[in-house]
């Protein structure tokens, strides 16, 4: 699994607030005046990774100058301790979305407050399962398609285009279709302006929602006729990537390490995960399936499957498909895996990329020890 190493990137950040010019005082005290020998706030005991169930132990460091009234300590600005000194506080994570969090400490001195923060990255406790797959057949797709979303509705494919443009120059056209699975060939399809990029889309209640990348919105159609009936702008200014839903709720992805659940009148946002493995978070989250309660996703750039939990974020299982892309025709315009659709009567998936000229239904099995 080499190309999860390129994937599970870490990131490690430290803030400090509080020193020199950056000082938040609420009022006059002996810390303003001596600016240019002001203490600095240090946090000790703090490492770079915790998992669930972990204790945090930290303190601030002690220092001659630093005269202190209380010190609080907060997790994403949740008060967690409260202290008359620099005793050491203890900090069990359990209800914090997997990611990173921000552990900040605020020392007060006759109503003046210095503060300093630092992130630490919160991961699951295990991980991921190594997946193998087997390939069952191998049908052709459309080379000109610049996959951006890929789901069964019936024995149909319903397809989701983007117009990106390959190495030659050639630019794809954004579109959505009805696909037959078997051929590849189109049996309805509507193109987009070129002025919008298609991206992510997903079947829910008789609807077909699609994204759009950099236009803000996400337009909804009638899955029988393809009519648009609604266009619905996203609940802040954001990219628009993959898509999914689990029968009531749209979950969406916009390139980061987020995954928000949406509700799908009005594209506003009910909730977040935040994805990671036990080593690192994880972002780039791109093409999206809902299977069995978890979600599979693609990862931009990388010929990798992963499936999520969409409660905690947490990555159980990992499948490269480096080879897939090997097998299809090489050409100067070929980009990497993204597309997967589960059918539910064969339990199998149908796996395909951008500007493929194949189709491959694999089924995807736990490594053997």
């Amino acid at each position: 699994m080499k190309k999860t190493l390129t994937l599970l990137t870490p990131m490690w950040a430290f803030f400090l607030i509080g020193c020199g010019g950056n000082n938040k005082h609420s009022a006059p005290s002996s810390i303003d005046n001596q600016p240019e020998h002001a203490p600095v706030i240090s946090l000790e005991g703090i490492k770079q990774k915790y998992t669930q169930g972990e204790e945090i132990d930290v303190k601030i460091a002690e220092s001659n100058r630093l005269h202190i009234d209380s010190v609080q300590y907060y997790i994403n600005d949740h008060l967690i301790a409260t202290v008359k000194d620099s005793r050491p506080v203890r900090y069990t994570l359990s209800r914090e979305k997997f990611g990173k969090q921000i552990l900040k400490v605020s020392v007060f001195n006759k109503g003046a407050s210095i503060e300093n923060a630092i992130s630490v990255d919160y991961l699951p406790p295990t991980p991921p399962r190594i997946l193998r797959y087997k390939i069952i057949n191998t049908y052709p797709h459309d080379i000109t398609a610049f996959t951006q979303g890929l789901e069964f509705y019936g024995d149909q494919l319903m397809e989701s285009t983007g117009n990106g443009i390959g190495v030659s120059g050639h630019k794809g056209k954004s579109s959505i279709r009805m696909v037959n699975p078997k051929t590849g060939i189109p049996t309805k399809k509507v193109e987009l302006p070129d002025a919008i990029f298609g991206e992510g889309a997903t079947i829910l209640n008789g609807k077909l929602y699609q994204l759009t990348y950099k236009n803000n919105l996400a337009f909804v159609y009638d899955i029988n006729t393809f009519n648009r009936v609604k266009t619905l702008p996203y609940f802040q200014q954001m990219e628009g990537w993959g898509l999914t839903c689990d029968g009531q709720k749209l979950y969406m992805s916009d390139g980061s390490e987020h995954i928000y659940l949406i509700n799908p009148e009005d594209f506003s946002k009910i909730d977040y995960i935040r994805v990671a493995t036990d080593e690192k978070i994880v972002d780039h989250i791109n093409e999206m399936e809902w299977v069995h309660g978890k979600i599979y996703a693609n990862f931009f750039m990388e010929n990798i499957i992963g499936i999520i939990d969409p409660k905690t974020g947490a990555i159980e299982a990992l499948a490269d498909l480096s080879e897939l892309r090997e097998q299809v025709t090489q050409h100067i315009d070929l980009d990497v895996l993204n597309g997967i659709a589960y059918n539910k009567k064969s339990k199998t998936f149908f796996i395909t990329g951008k500007n493929w000229d194949k189709i491959f239904e694999i089924s995807l099995f736990d490594e053997l020890p």
